[in-house]
């Protein structure tokens, strides 16, 4: 077994963004030379996830659609009303959604689903860099 790791940093803009990574993912797992095993991405934030997602545009428009709904800024937050900030919702989203995905590949190919692709989802407020890790474990 071997583990290797790949950083990833993306400029993202907030407000529910979607970026799709799947190509990068599948970068690091061509660059690994590993030929099966898993592939887990985590982001090292938390207000931003990474999730398996059918990447089109009615999902991504749907996704900003569920999360205003099931936890709409407010600035009666507690995290907002402790830290003077307007973010409580942001870091809600991503406690829900998740901060990693783990894919098996095989073959030195992801072992996606035909729909499935790779996103990192940023919550926040305000642009930012967000920083993740690919780590590839396997043989």
């Amino acid at each position: 077994m071997s583990v290797k790791s790949f950083p990833l940093q993306l400029k993202l803009r907030g407000d529910t963004q979607v970026e799709n990574i799947t190509k990068r993912v599948t970068d690091a797992v061509s660059k690994s030379q590993l030929t099966a095993g898993i592939a887990v991405v985590f982001i090292k934030h938390t207000t931003a996830a990474v999730m398996v997602v059918e990447d089109e545009p009615g999902i991504r428009a749907d996704t900003k659609t569920i999360w205003e709904r099931l936890i709409p800024p407010d600035s009666q937050w507690q995290h907002n009303t402790l830290n003077e900030d307007d973010n409580a919702h942001s870091h809600l989203r991503a406690h829900l959604q998740g901060c990693s995905v783990t894919v098996p590949f095989a073959d030195g190919s992801l072992l996606l689903g035909t729909w499935q692709q790779i996103v990192v989802v940023d919550f926040d407020t305000r642009a930012r860099t967000r920083d993740l890790i690919i780590q590839l474990i396997g043989e």
